[in-house]
């Protein structure tokens, strides 16, 4: 559901792998709607990082993303019903995997968790080179 008062999209979703890349379109379209065509890579490769542990780690793939472009840049949230916080680990380069959240946090300008009785929402903020109104 994208919400046309300018400033907030919000998608439910399934955390499936197979839409990730209707995902990452879907954020590249909105981030070029507010001018932010300079946040798009990091962007997707950081909602595509918090999809893929829903998908992983949590019970359900049911989810909702958030975007809200601010002055600054722009805040994305994945919110899930899993209450387990993800582990931000340093990587082992062999692996397969668990590189995911390491690589956001050294993308991301700053990046959290909250947790509430539903479950939990994981947070970054990616700040542009040019500031808004």
């Amino acid at each position: 559901m994208a919400d046309d008062f300018a400033q907030r999209y919000e998608r439910h979703l399934n955390a499936d792998p197979q839409l990730l890349a209707d995902v990452r379109r879907a954020v590249g379209a909105r981030l070029r709607r507010w001018g932010r065509e300079e946040l798009i890579t990091a962007a997707a490769m950081c909602v595509t990082e918090l999809l893929s542990n829903v998908h992983k780690h949590a019970a359900s793939p049911e989810c909702v993303l958030t975007l809200e472009n601010r002055p600054r840049g722009i805040r994305a949230a994945v919110r899930d019903t899993d209450a387990g916080l993800p582990v931000l680990r340093e990587p082992d380069f062999c692996s397969e995997s668990g590189r995911g959240l390491f690589l956001l946090s050294k993308t991301a300008h700053a990046w959290g968790t909250a947790v509430d009785p539903s479950g939990k929402t994981v947070w970054f903020v990616l700040h542009a080179e040019t500031l808004r109104p």
